[in-house]
Order: C-alpha cells, then structure tokens, then sequence
C-alpha cells in the first residue's frame, strides 16, 4: 500500500475532461506489466458522493478502514460519507472524531458531510459554520427534514458559507409503515407499500426553496418518474440543482423483489415505469451522477426478511460492473457518459480535484457475484449470484496504491 507513483511519461486519456500521467519507471514490475497489455482499460479514479462507512458509531457494520478498501476494490479513490453516526457530526467536535478515523485508516480520500441539524433530529440547525471547512457538504441522510422553515435557513445558511445542502427526501407523514415500494408485488405479497409521493413531495418543497435562496442543492437516491421530471423543469427554469441515482435503481425494480432483507432499501425499489423514467433521465442528462449508497449492516440485521431487516444494501464493490455490463455493454449508455457519472460530474459539482488517481479493469473478466468475496464487512446486495464483466486489477489514489488484485 506504500509504492508511489509520480507524474511523467505514461497518459491515460478516458474522458475528453480528464488525463493523468504516470512514470512508468516507478512502477513495480508486475504492475509495469498491466500497462503493456491491451487487455487493460485505464479510467479515472471514481467517486461516490455517497456512501455510509458507520464510523464512528457503529463499526461492527462497516469501517473506514474496510469501507474505504471496498472502495479502492471497485474503482473508487474518493468518496462522501454520510453524517449518521454516533455521535453524529453536527459539530466541529464530534466532526474531529470521524475526521481522526479518516487519517489514520483510510487508504482513498474520504470527505465526511456535517448534518444539516443536531442530532438529525430535524429541529434545532447544526454549527454549519463550525463545520463548513472540513466538510463536502450538509445532510441530514437517512432521515428527511420535515419542517420547511428548517429548510429554507439551513439553505440560507449553507449559500453564505458557499456549500451545498444534500437532501435524502422523505415525508414522514406518507410512509404509514411502508418498507417496499406500494406496487404491484406488495399488494400481491401482502407487504405495507412506500408510495410515491414521499419522495417527490419534499423534491417539489426543496426546488421551491432552492429557487427562492439561490443556494446550492442536491437531491440524494432519486427513485420515482415524478422526481426526474420535477428536476429535469427546475433546471429548465435555472434552478441550482443536481441529483443522484444508485444502481440498482437504474437496472431493477419492484419485479425483481425476493423476500429476502437483500432487497431492502430506502427508497426502494420502484416500477417499472420509474426505472425506465431513471434510464431516460442519466441519458438527457437530468441525472448528473450514480452513485451507490453503500449502506453495510451486519448478517443478524438484514437475515429478517423485507419487513423487518435494517433498511440498506451494500454496493460499491460492484457497482461500476453493474453498470458496465447492464447499461453499457447493451448499448444503452456510452462508456464516455458512464465516465460522466462516475468521475466529471460528482468532482465538478463536489469541488473534489483528481490528485494523480486513476484504476484499471480488465473488462473481458467475467464473475459471478459472491458476497463473501467482499472486502466490505457488508454482504447483502441484490446482485449475488448474477453474472457481471468487469474485475478491478489496481487502484491508484493520490499516487499510491490502494488496491491491488
């Protein structure tokens, strides 16, 4: 983990946006090798605007340590975690603590959020102010806020300090219990459904008030048809506005559901018809970046089945094959606008640089997913068993290698 790679003769160019050099003199010979093949693609380095690595708090989910490995392992050399923990970094105090973990144990680069109130208990602002150097951004991930007044001056307060708020949108007052998407198969299953409305309900109230502050807003996780289009007329209107999706939004949906906690996420999977509304939004450019959620529990937490198994799946060591092989390779999206939504679009709109980062795939390997493979402390994901190209052979992070297969 130690050999460093310095800038020179070697150029890896995979996007018009992005090249990065290497020296190929200070490679170790084995890796040397990687280079000589025309087996290999070279990419950038990705990034994952979010991801929960559980630390401090809860580290018998995942670590920085292991989350940040699983990182490298599946291309990533920087990535966003996620503010709920214990404690929860809604101060410059509790914020050292996770930033201390990341400097001794992380082998990528990892940029905590601060949250948007103390606690994330949705009432009373955190020191956004306190925070707003050693943070990517402000969330209050895994729970939305209710109050719109809370809102409007955590935006407010977030545009005067030149930061972004990343919003995890949920309307409590819908959910009535729900824990999969209200379709087809809950009402078939007999399963308490999530509607809709949840999720794009608070979208509509945050573009509403983006509009009104002028700040800068980011919509998390997106899952629904209605969401993508309230987005795509808010940017239409000049509103100051990105979202994510996750993999498995974009390649499953309700159909796919087994009655296994695996398949339980928040949101959740939705329609068909929202799935392919997702397609069409990465393809006109309404959805700017993918990224995973990465959100490990332990074995016991997710063995009880859709209904009471822990809300989260684990994906950022398969979600660049997923992509690959299910969006790509069937030609739905180019390899360059894959690029767009694993590199460009989240460093530019993070202010995250490339600092000599790059990764290597041998993109003929083909592999069956198995969860005990796993470099992350979490093991359930909806894709175990399939059939998936793409094998991470080397990343490099800041010019030192973070991974090696």
């Amino acid at each position: 983990m130690t050999e460093m790679m310095k800038s020179g003769v070697f150029k890896i160019e995979s996007h018009p946006k992005y090249s990065v050099s290497v020296d190929m003199a200070d490679l170790p010979v084995d890796i040397r090798s990687i280079f000589d093949s025309p087996k290999y693609a070279v990419f950038p380095g990705f990034c994952d605007v979010h991801v929960h690595f559980r630390e401090p708090g809860f580290s018998y989910k995942e670590r920085i340590y292991t989350g940040s490995r699983a990182a490298a392992r599946g291309g990533y050399t920087a990535v966003c975690t996620m503010p709920n923990l214990n404690p929860v970094p809604d101060s410059i105090e509790n914020l050292k603590k996770e930033l201390e973990i990341i400097e001794t144990d992380s082998v990528i680069r990892v940029i905590p959020y601060g949250a948007i109130t103390v606690g994330e208990a949705g009432q009373t602002l955190a020191d956004l102010e306190g925070m707003a150097d050693d943070v990517c951004g402000f969330s209050d991930d895994g729970r939305g806020v209710q109050s719109e007044e809370t809102m409007r001056e955590a935006m407010i307060r977030a545009k005067a300090l030149g930061k972004m708020i990343v919003a995890h949108c949920e309307d409590n007052s819908l959910l009535l219990g729900g824990y999969i998407h209200d379709g087809e198969y809950a009402k078939a299953h007999g399963h308490r459904g999530i509607c809709s409305e949840s999720e794009w309900g608070p979208i509509a109230r945050d573009l509403r008030l983006a509009e009104e502050t002028g700040c800068a807003y980011h919509v998390c996780h997106i899952s629904t048809k209605e969401s993508v289009q309230l987005i795509r007329e808010a940017k239409a209107r000049g509103v100051n506005v990105t979202c994510e999706t996750a993999p498995h939004y974009l390649v499953m949906d309700d159909g796919d559901l087994r009655e296994e906690g695996r398949f339980k996420m928040n949101p959740p999977l939705r329609s068909r018809e929202d799935k392919l509304a997702l397609i069409e939004g990465i393809c006109d450019g309404t959805i700017d970046m993918i990224a995973t959620d990465h959100a490990p529990h332990s074995a016991e937490e997710k063995a009880k089945g859709l209904e009471k198994s822990a809300f989260g799946i684990v994906g950022i060591e398969t979600a660049f094959p997923v992509m690959y092989t299910k969006l790509v390779k069937t030609g739905v999206i180019s390899m360059d606008r894959l690029m767009e939504l694993l590199v460009i679009n989240p460093r530019e709109r993070f202010g995250i640089p490339m600092t000599n980062d790059f990764t290597v795939w041998d993109l003929d390997a083909e592999f069956t997913v198995d969860p005990n493979e796993f470099i992350s402390m979490g093991k359930a994901t909806p894709f175990a068993g399939e059939k998936l190209f793409g094998r991470c052979v080397l990343t490099v992070s800041d010019g030192k290698i973070a991974y090696k297969l």
